[in-house]
This record gives structure tokens, sequence and C-alpha cells, in this order.
């Protein structure tokens, strides 16, 4: 039996208490996981200085080579896994087999994961806008233009809350060990592949396992040890539902990321051509089976919201379950019993708005929820939603499913709510200067871009560097005379 030990500081701990990682189908038991406990992080984090020490053996332009070498092992390799190895096959099974992601899919997310580790030098010239590493190295430096600047790391080690659905939000942490900043890991329960299998990557390549600590933990222990890295660490970013995001807001030490609630606009110099971007719709929707915060939840447009909606449900709604090693298969399981029955219910209660059609229902054969004995589907669904006001407008589940939204286009940056990415098919000048202005758009796309398609050269959800550094004062010399 595969068995993955806790990680305290690159050091194996094997706990009294294990959880079984199952496949989502089969039942089958694919390893055991050492769980840890709250206690441990809280006694562990004492010693979190010691991570960014041994990192900062390193320069920062070290580290970012060690991280192409990284990438190599992470895609190619096969690597120790607790008490056995892993291939790069077994890993995109194993992935799909508990989270119900289809194995093309996991392929994918390891390329993505492999892209930010080979390019780290240029997306770390993004993040820190071209400033000089020494600066980060050292706390201080000099700007090209002469200036002295301070960057002062906020914390020693910092603290990941990760979830299971969707394995593509790791590429969110990896900068942060050639930031000579620890990393702290509390893996979701169906997913601790990932977290290990970067960790013998990075330790391949050279980097100190001592910068490491994962801490696995069941479904029954997930409140106790993310609750306790979020208490102990500086620094600490956690994956949620909107309740999550209350409860952290305003909070500096904590980063919360939630819904995306993510958008495409047609601009009402483009909607009667809403045809031409049917492709770009639906990809929006339906890539990685709509399980990202960058998913397309919404399109809203002035004019021929029932044409699109109809559209959509046309090319979307006969799609259906298929095996998870099908390179074709296109939804992902779920596997958290009761899960995907309370969405569908939601969704009917939603439907029951006279505001609210839902437009895939006569081209599917069949029901949208599929339940089987140990997991359940959802397929495609699509609503055409005449108010905006409608809760149905701006709503987000972990399927592919979007509402078509009627909304006048000088209502849409009102209406429409925080937008993670909002992609605005537009050349009004005016339009788009409204959107550049538009607080509630994080990320903003004008012209023909998916919501799925980032640049990983540009933040996304927020710079790293504002959140694990801060920015202050620092002279070592008399300034000018003025």
């Amino acid at each position: 039996m595969l068995e993955i030990p806790v990680v305290r500081w690159g050091k194996p701990y094997e706990s009294m208490d294990k959880m079984d990682v199952v496949h989502f189908e089969t039942g089958e038991t694919l390893a055991q996981v050492h769980e840890a406990n709250g206690g441990i992080i809280k006694m562990d984090m004492r010693k979190a200085k010691k991570a960014r020490e041994i990192l900062r053996q390193f320069s920062i332009e070290e580290l970012v080579e060690k991280c192409k070498v990284a990438a190599k092992l992470y895609v190619d390799a096969e690597l120790p896994l607790g008490n056995g190895t892993q291939t790069p096959d077994d890993f995109c099974r194993m992935q799909s087999a508990t989270t119900g992601l289809p194995e093309h899919m996991c392929r994918l997310n390891m390329s993505k994961n492999a892209f930010v580790l080979e390019h780290m030098s240029d997306i770390l010239d993004s993040l820190t806008r071209g400033l000089p590493y020494d600066i980060f190295s050292n706390g201080y430096g000099m700007e090209d233009r002469g200036v002295m600047v301070s960057y002062q790391a906020n914390c020693n080690a910092a603290g990941w809350v990760l979830p299971s659905n969707s394995p593509g939000v790791h590429t969110l942490w990896l900068p942060v060990i050639p930031l000579q900043i620890g990393l702290v890991l509390k893996p979701g329960p169906q997913e601790p592949w990932t977290p290990y299998r970067m960790y013998e990557a990075f330790a391949g390549a050279g980097i100190p396992r001592e910068a490491f600590s994962i801490y696995p933990g069941g479904t029954a222990k997930g409140a106790e040890l993310g609750g306790a890295v979020l208490e102990t660490c500086e620094r600490s970013v956690i994956f949620g539902g909107l309740a999550t995001i209350d409860r952290y807001r305003g909070n500096p030490k904590v980063s919360a990321h939630g819904p995306g609630f993510s958008k495409i606009v047609l601009g009402d110099d483009k909607v009667d051509d809403w045809e031409k971007y049917i492709d770009l719709m639906a990809d929006s929707v339906y890539v990685n089976s709509g399980r990202s915060c960058i998913s397309c939840s919404g399109i809203w447009v002035s004019r021929h919201g029932a044409e699109i909606a109809d559209a959509l449900a046309q090319r979307l709604g006969p799609l259906g379950p298929k095996p998870m090693d099908d390179p074709e298969s296109g939804l992902a399981a779920f596997t958290v019993p009761g899960a995907a029955k309370a969405m569908s219910s939601q969704i009917d209660e939603g439907c029951k708005s006279s505001a609210v059609t839902e437009v895939t229902a006569k081209y599917r054969d069949g029901e949208r929820l599929i339940e089987n004995e140990r997991c359940d589907f959802l397929r495609p669904t699509v609503l055409h939603v005449t108010d905006p006001d409608d809760t149905m407008a701006n709503t987000e589940f972990m399927f592919p499913f979007v509402s078509v939204v009627d909304c006048p286009q000088d209502q849409f940056i009102k209406k429409a709510g925080y937008t993670l990415v909002g992609s605005c098919i537009t050349d009004d000048e005016k339009f788009g200067r409204e959107l550049i202005d538009a607080t509630n758009i994080d990320r903003l796309n004008i012209g023909e871009v998916k919501t799925i398609q980032l640049n990983w050269l540009q933040p996304h959800e927020g710079n790293i560097i504002d959140f694990l550094f801060r920015n202050r004062a620092f002279q070592n010399c008399p300034p000018p005379a003025h």
C-alpha cells in the first residue's frame, strides 16, 4: 500500500491517524495519507524562520534556474511518493481517479504548472515590475532610475489552504520559493498529488526540502488544519465559497479566493454579430469542465439574448459524461456525495422565476443530474435570464453553467457585480474606458479573448509581491539637499 507521510520542514512524519484516498468510481484505496493536526502545525511554525534562511543561501537567480529543472522533473520524471514512486502517467491517473477530472485535463494542468516554472524569470519580472532581484533578497536596493527602494518580506513562510476541485490553482504558489520564502501547504483531501509531486520536483532540482511543510488531512480535520495554517502563518491564502471570502474580508494576513463570476459582454457595436463569437463563448464555459474561477458563468448582452442562449444550448446541451481516460471527455465527476444534487436543486429553484428559462433542457437526452453509485455528473446548463437583478443572473457552479443575461449596455457595470475575468467584445472607446475604470472587474480583456485565456506574465487575482512584501521607505545616507 502506498503511504504518504506528513512533511514537516522536509522531514517525513508518520501519524497515528491516516486517511484513505480512494478511486471515486471503484472505491479502491489508492493511497493512505498520514494526517496532521493543528498542534503539529502550530509547533512547526516556530521554526518557519529557518525555511527562509535556507532559501536565502541561494540567490533568486539561482532559484529561478532550479525552477526550470523542477519543471522538467515534474512533467517527465518518475519521482518519489511516500514509500513508493509515481510516473507522470500514474500522476494523471491518480489525480483523475480522486478528483473526478478527466485525465487529459490533468495533463493540461501539469503543462500549466510546468510553464510557470519554466518561465519563472519572466513571471517574476512581471510581478516585480522589473525591479532588480537583490531588492527582494536584501530588503533594499537601487531602482534603475537611481532611487533607493525597500521591499520587506511580510513572512518567513507563506501558507496555502488548497482545494480539491481545481488542480490549476497550484500555479499561484509556485513563485513563492524563488522569492526565498518557505511554503506551508495544506492539500485538498482528494488532491494531495500536486503538492507532493511538486515538492519532489523542487527537491530533485536542488532546492532544500527544509523549505517545505505539507500537512494533509481529511474532510473531518480540514477546518482544524486550515485554521491552524491561517492562524500561524503571517501570510496565507485560502480557497472557498462566498462565506470564506466574507470571513476574511479586511484581514491583511489572509488572501481569500472564491468564485470568479467571470463574464463575457458583447458591446452594442458587436452584439448583432453574435454568431461570430459562439466558439469563444462555448469554450469559455465548457473548457476544464467549467471548474475554474476563470470559466465563464455569465454572458451579458443588450439584445439577442434568447438567440444566443439557444445557440449555446444546442452546442452544449447534448454533451454528457465519458470515461475519464477518453481524450474527448469534457465533464468532471462530483465525488462528494450530495454536492451535484444540491446544485441541481438550486438551479431548479432559480428557474421558478418568471425571468429565467433553462434552454438546455430541450436539447439533452435525459436529466441534468446523472446519479451513479459513487459519483454524480451535471450536464451543461444554459439559462436565459431577462432580469439582470435576478439571482440567477450572477450565479456560479462547478460545472459548465452559464446565464445569458439581458441587460442594457449602460447598466452592465452597475449590475454585473464582482467579476474576476471580464471579456468585453467591443470597439466602442467610450464603453472601453468605462470598463477600464470599473473597479468591480479584476482581469479585463477588451477584444476577442476567452475568459480562460490567461497571460501568465500578468498577475492573476492580485499581485503576490504586494501580498508577500511590504514596500517601505529606506535610506542608508542623507538625502540630497532640498
